[in-house]
């Protein structure tokens, strides 16, 4: 059985993400939808000394947003975020454990040459996850001949390569199950699971522990070498598609 999840490539993804990705054998990186206006895709948080704050990523306006995809939205690079984003790192995370091996590290992935928001995002997820130790093979669903929305384009994209068992994150299920229990993943013989993750805790500055931080932040505080268990160990069971319907109708 070859087990597949696909999601959309997000700046400084959250533990979760490189928990879903890890447990896989192979992970597709959604870049050929819309992008979203404030999503995950283009910001995300990290913590400081008056609790979350956001990083966020300037978009050229070179289209509707409607009509701009993921893998060709261009990066504003006359607001000079990059060296803002450093500043406010370095500024809230100098005092970290890690910071003097993990800082010159994010400072390589903000200023990578990439003009494109899903090449950056991607980079900066590809060089995480070799440098935390995941072995897991993707690819970009820009590459491969599929078509469709939704489950229907999962399910394709699934099919397209090899796999017949999904892992999907539990926000997806707004659409997956909407008309029908497991969506067209049941229609088509794919075995549907829903990532099951609970956030754990790690040394962070700043007081109480703030759970839903991106990646640089677990970097910064507890190094490369740590990263990984301490990831895995926030993983549960997968919840099978008929009992998660079970579970969240009852809440």
């Amino acid at each position: 059985m070859v087990s597949c999840a696909i999601m959309q490539p997000t700046y400084n993804p959250w533990l979760g993400y490189f928990d879903l990705m890890d447990k896989v054998d192979l992970f597709i990186y959604l870049d050929n939808v819309q992008l979203v206006k404030r999503s995950w895709q283009v910001r995300n948080r990290i913590k400081t000394i008056q609790g979350e704050f956001f990083l966020s990523i300037p978009i050229k306006k070179t289209k509707k947003r409607a009509e701009t995809l993921i893998k060709d939205a261009l990066i504003n690079d006359l607001e000079n975020w990059r060296k803002r984003h450093l500043k406010t790192i370095e500024f809230n995370y100098k005092k970290a454990k890690c910071f003097k091996t993990v800082f010159p590290f994010i400072k390589e992935l903000i200023y990578s040459e990439c003009s494109f928001l899903g090449d950056f995002n991607i980079n900066v997820i590809e060089e995480v996850k070799k440098a935390i130790g995941i072995s897991t093979f993707t690819v970009r669903s820009s590459e491969l001949p599929v078509k469709g929305k939704k489950d229907v384009l999962l399910v394709n994209i699934c099919k397209c390569v090899g796999a017949d068992m999904y892992v999907s994150p539990q926000g997806s299920a707004v659409y997956i199950e909407k008309e029908n229990p497991g969506g067209a993943f049941v229609r088509e013989g794919i075995k549907l699971y829903y990532h099951n993750y609970e956030h754990p805790t790690y040394k962070q500055l700043y007081g109480q522990f703030m759970p839903y931080m991106g990646i640089f932040d677990l970097l910064l505080n507890e190094g490369f070498e740590r990263a990984l268990n301490i990831i895995r160990s926030g993983r549960r069971d997968d919840i099978f598609y008929l009992n998660f319907r079970k579970i969240f109708r009852g809440r």
